[in-house]
């Protein structure tokens, strides 16, 4: 836990102007974006504090799995279904805006808007997919 990370605040509901969705990982959470790229765009972010996407290692690919279960959980929880037009992925350092590994999931895909499409391009210098 850094209690100077607002992921892990939010992680643990001590930032009330956050709701948490539901989430069927305990060891998981799942937000509104403050900024949506797109009309559902959710972030899906451990509990435990861990660096951003260079600190992955191949221990950590059923985490990363998980967090995209996560995510296409919480579309259909909100009517989204097509999931062929989702996008998912991590904003690539030092293009991440909070040092706290976070999922970007962001649907439909195929409205995102110019400046989104650009921000998260797949699998970019800045987004991998």
């Amino acid at each position: 836990y850094d209690g100077k990370c607002v992921f892990c605040r939010i992680a643990r509901r001590e930032e009330p102007g956050t709701a948490l969705l539901p989430c069927e990982d305990e060891d998981l959470v799942c937000f509104r974006d403050i900024k949506p790229g797109a009309p559902h765009h959710y972030l899906v972010v451990p509990v435990q504090h861990m660096g951003n996407c260079k600190t992955l290692r191949p221990e950590h690919i059923p985490l990363v799995r998980r967090m995209m279960e996560v995510g296409k959980a919480v579309l259909q929880k909100n009517n989204f279904n097509d999931l062929n037009d989702v996008r998912m992925g991590f904003h690539w350092p030092p293009f991440c805006s909070i040092a706290h590994l976070h999922l970007h999931v962001l649907a439909p895909a195929s409205q995102l808007g110019f400046l989104s499409r650009i921000y998260y391009r797949i699998n970019s210098y800045w987004f991998i997919t």
